[in-house]
This record gives C-alpha cells, sequence and structure tokens, in this order.
C-alpha cells in the first residue's frame, strides 16, 4: 500500500486476468476483497476518489447492533449486526472499542422503562452480550448521576448497555491493507467508466472494466470472470451503464453530525436520546470533541459533496437543547460537521427513517452482481454472502469465509486489556517529551500496533514543534503503508483531523501541504489545487448553507 506502488500496480491491472473485481473502496468492498482473497479468488479492487470518501467515513461510526431495528420488529438485522459486534471487536480491539451507552426514558418519549428494558434484554440475548456488558435498568436519580447535564423534569430513569465505537475510515483503509498483504491488487482514484462483454455459452456476459485513472487520465482494460459492484451511493450508475437498472433501485438519505468542543457539550459517556420529533439522536463524546447525530432525510444532490443546512444544524440542536437545556448550545459553537449518503434499496411509501437497512444483492443478466443497503456493523457478513453468490456464479467449489478469524493491520492485540495497557504505556512515554497524553488514545485508536512506525518517524523529526513533527510522521506513515495521494486525504480519511482536531488542520495544514508538493514534486499548480480542494473541505465541514441555497451549490458543481 505505499503510494510509490500504485503506478506500479495500475500497471499490473491490465496484464492480469483477475477471479473478481470490486469496484467500491468503502467498507463493504474492501471487506468483499478480503474475503474473496482468502477464499483463493484472485482478486483486484478499484476505487474513483480515495478509500472511503464516500459513505464509510460519515457514519455515525459506531459498530453497533442497531437497538431502534427491534421497534421495526427487524430481529434478523438486530441479531446479526449484534453479534457481528464482538466479531469485529476482536479482529481490531485497538479500533473498535467498548462504549457504554446510556438511553434516559424521558416522559413520553420514544421508550418507555417497560419497553426499554424488554427491549435492551432481547438485544442483550440476540448479540451475545457478555454477562458483565448487558444491560442495566437505571432509576432517575442513578440516570442523572450517570449523566447530570440531562434535564431532571423529563427523565424518568435509564437504561445502560453497551456498543462499540469506531472510526469507519480507519477501519475501511485497515481492511484494504490486511487484503492487500493476502494478495489483493488494489489502487485509490482509478474509476470504473465502461464495461467488456464477450460471448459465454452463446450469452452476453461482462468479462472486464474499461477505467480511468483520475490522475493521469490514462484508460486501461481490467479482465476479471466476475465484477463486484459496491459502489455504495453509486451502485445504480454503474448498474445504468451496465443496462440493468430495472425493477428495485436505491433510495438515498442524508446523515449529518455536528461536532462540539468537549467543554461546551461535556457529557460523560455516549446517550442515546430522543429528538422532538421522536427520532433518537446520538451524542458521542471522543477525546477533545463531542459529536451529535444523526438526522435522516431524502436526498437527490451532489452525491460528492453533500452538505450540512442550517435545517439540519436546527434539528439537532433542538435535540439536544431539550434534554441538555442547561447548555443552551447555538450554532456558533458548532466547529465542523459532516454529511454522509445511506445506499438503501427503495421500498415504496416508506419514509427515509422507514427503510430497512438490510443489505440486498442484485444479480444483472450480464453477470454483474450488486450489493446496496446495509450498515458499517455489518461489512463482514455482506462480502460473505457476496463471495458466496461470485463463487456460484463462477461454478467454483464453494470454500468456507474465513475473515471472522483474520486480524486487521494493527490489530496484534490478545484483548482489549492489552489494548488498555498499551496506552497506558504509550501515555507514560509521551509523558516524558513534548506531547499531550491525549495522543496516547489517539494514536493507538488509529493505528494500534502500528504506532511503533509512526513513532520511529517522529523520533527521526528534528521539528522544534512537537505537534507539527508527529504530523509528518503520520503522513512519512501514511505515504509508505496508506496509498495517501491528497492533504484531503490524510486529514479526513488517515487522520480523521478534519471531524475531530479540525484546529490542528488551520494550524498545520501549509506545512502538511508543502511536504506532499515536496515528496511528489509537484508544480506550482498542482500545489495550489490541492490548497483549493483542502480549503473546500474545510468550507464544507464548518460552514451551513440554507437548503435552498445547498440546491444551487449542488446544481453548480454538477
Amino acid at each position: 500500500m505505499a503510494t510509490t506502488w500504485r503506478t506500479t500496480r495500475i500497471s499490473q491491472f491490465s496484464e492480469e486476468d483477475y477471479d473478481l473485481v470490486v469496484i467500491g473502496g468503502g467498507a463493504t468492498g474492501c471487506g468483499i476483497a478480503l474475503d474473496a482473497v482468502t477464499r483463493g479468488l484472485k482478486t483486484a479492487l478499484i476505487e474513483k476518489n480515495d478509500f472511503a470518501s464516500g459513505t464509510s467515513s460519515r457514519s455515525t461510526k459506531l459498530i453497533h447492533g442497531g437497538l431502534r431495528y427491534l421497534k421495526q420488529f427487524e430481529i434478523s438485522l438486530v441479531r446479526e449486526t449484534g453479534s457481528e459486534r464482538a466479531i469485529v471487536h476482536k479482529l481490531a480491539p485497538h479500533l473498535v472499542v467498548p462504549e457504554k451507552m446510556l438511553l434516559p426514558i424521558i416522559e413520553n418519549g420514544t421508550y418507555s422503562k417497560s419497553l426499554t428494558s424488554l427491549g435492551l434484554k432481547v438485544y442483550d440475548v440476540l448479540a451475545g452480550v457478555k454477562k458483565e456488558d448487558r444491560r442495566k435498568m437505571l432509576n432517575k436519580a442513578q440516570t442523572l448521576e450517570k449523566e447530570p447535564l440531562l434535564n431532571p423534569t423529563v427523565v424518568k430513569g435509564g437504561g445502560y448497555y453497551a456498543e462499540y465505537r469506531t472510526d469507519d475510515a480507519r477501519l475501511s483503509l485497515e481492511l484494504i491493507k490486511t487484503a492487500v498483504q493476502k494478495g489483493v491488487h488494489a489502487a485509490n482514484y482509478v474509476e470504473g467508466i465502461d464495461f467488456i462483454y464477450g460471448e459465454v455459452n452463446g450469452e452476453k456476459k461482462i468479462r472486464g472494466i474499461i477505467c480511468q485513472d483520475s490522475l493521469t487520465q490514462d484508460t486501461f482494460q481490467l479482465k476479471a470472470k466476475q465484477i463486484i459492484n459496491a459502489a455504495g451511493p453509486w451502485v445504480d450508475e454503474l448498474r445504468k451503464t451496465n443496462q440493468s437498472l430495472s425493477g428495485k433501485h436505491l433510495h438515498l438519505t442524508k446523515g449529518v453530525h455536528i461536532v462540539l468542543p468537549h467543554v461546551v457539550f461535556p457529557v460523560r459517556q455516549s446517550v442515546y436520546f430522543d429528538s422532538p420529533d421522536g427520532r433518537m439522536v446520538f451524542a458521542i463524546p471522543r477525546g477533545k470533541i463531542t459529536y451529535v447525530g444523526t438526522t435522516d432525510t431524502d436526498y437527490k444532490g451532489d452525491k460528492h459533496h453533500p452538505r450540512t443546512t442550517q435545517e439540519d444544524i436546527a434539528y439537532l440542536l433542538q435535540a439536544v437543547n431539550h434534554l441538555f437545556p442547561g447548555l443552551d448550545i447555538q450554532k456558533e459553537s458548532i466547529i465542523s460537521s459532516w454529511a454522509g449518503l445511506r445506499p438503501l434499496v427503495h421500498e415504496e411509501g416508506k419514509s427515509a427513517s422507514e427503510i430497512s437497512r438490510k443489505d440486498e444483492i442484485f444479480f444483472s443478466e450480464s453477470g454483474l452482481i450488486s450489493i446496496a443497503g446495509g450498515k458499517l456493523t455489518g461489512y463482514r457478513k455482506m462480502g460473505q454472502r457476496v463471495v458466496n453468490a461470485a463463487l456460484k456464479a463462477m461454478d467454483r467449489k464453494h470454500v468456507p469465509s474465513k475473515t471472522h478469524r483474520i486480524t486487521l493491520c494493527g490489530g496484534e492485540f490478545d484483548d482489549f486489556d492489552e489494548v488498555k495497557a498499551f496506552k497506558e504505556a504509550l501515555r507514560e512515554k509521551l509523558s516524558q517529551g513534548e506531547l499531550p497524553d491525549y495522543y496516547a488514545d489517539y494514536l493507538v485508536g488509529n493505528y494500534g500496533k502500528q504506532v511503533v512506525g509512526v513513532l520511529s518517524n517522529f523520533e527521526e523529526q528534528d521539528e522544534a514543534d512537537k505537534e507539527l513533527a508527529l504530523l509528518l510522521a503520520e503522513l512519512q506513515f501514511a505515504i509508505e503503508k496508506e496509498m495517501v495521494l491528497y492533504p484531503t486525504d490524510f486529514f479526513i480519511r488517515r487522520t480523521g483531523r478534519l471531524y475531530f482536531d479540525i484546529e490542528s488542520v488551520y494550524t498545520y495544514k501549509l506545512p502538511i501541504i508543502r511536504y506532499f508538493a515536496q515528496h511528489f514534486a509537484w508544480s506550482e499548480q498542482e500545489l495550489q489545487e490541492a490548497e483549493n480542494q483542502l480549503d473546500r473541505a474545510l468550507t464544507e465541514a464548518s460552514t451551513f448553507p440554507p437548503e435552498q441555497q445547498e440546491k444551487v451549490l449542488q446544481k453548480v458543481e454538477s
């Protein structure tokens, strides 16, 4: 995954005949690639932008079973995603970390005390939750002790249960890095622009893809026996190119999260709470910040640049100030945000919130296999089902999936206790230098055991500003190990700083851009384009147009 290998990879693409090519470098596509290669299939993956640049860097960043789906009687979805949490935690215990969740029971709220108690009990059973992590029901005093910021006039009690927090983009990256270690050929910024067809037993079948390298604009052919379309919000575009877009189609909904300094919204742990319209909203503390989300509204705009609007802000702040009235948070306190799209399968007559989160596989007559829907938590099972379908389509012998026991890059820990001990040792080491111990959680959470490589780079830096030295060390690691090409890749999807530490992006964007320019021998024009791209990302994260203005902006962009 060294950035310098990318050109070599692309030249190899046109020389190889693959069993399977995956289009889409989000969690689903990367999970499919890992599953396929470990079942003996010669596999390639292409992503038209950066890895995880779509939905897989814009979720709520939880590996959770979806408690609210119990209310919709989606028992099988809750069972599968609930049990998957423990598996993914075992595969990457540094990156998928236990997170206690408080669900306040409020007067005339979504969940009554009896429904909460029953729901959480069923949830524990379906998800196979360990005894020490099973739900506890709290009275009013206990609930307010857990979270004193809650409105005491409406809180009647609470449920306390276990979930897992992650970084969706880092999870996707570790999946593709692990897949590449196993033999997958992968490249970002490579777009599939058309399909190649051939005759098989008298029928027209897909036999490859015509691709374009976004960096050079060069086109090449990529040959394969089977193509998997895991392009998230762009699934239907590829089905249309394949002339197989009929019957079921995608229904995109937008989910927005806002980021506040933790000192402004100092919750003690994650809270899952009622909004005034009956939807449930998360407030999740993470290092220096607390983020709040999510919305769920129909979306028909620019898929590359969904925006957080003033209406989204008003909705989320109303929810926060309703249950945490003592804070009186205003939009001026918001430091960052992100908006993501859910590629759901359309169900006639259902609203955005009512549509099922189940994944679904579509088969075209020419052999294209497409997958849509699903949740981040279910990426592994989705990959398993798609590869099962591909093996069947290729008349290959069924080989069981192995991904439930393949540790992801950086996750070589026996258990979470070892992760905590590793963090503590790093915290002690950092305290002897000039970095705040905040970085122990940050570095281990991002890199796991790979942090050794980052720190080795850090020790070689001669920058007086140690935070800049750390950033340069991370960038060096990203260039050597994670195919980073642009500052936006680095600040958004390799480090998460645009969302979780936006101040550091403003402070250090120029030296980071200069490092890119020097390393890749950019022209002055290329440097300026990279700076403009990063400035646009900063603007999108921290400014909020009215909904009508967002539509105008999207029309201009398209």
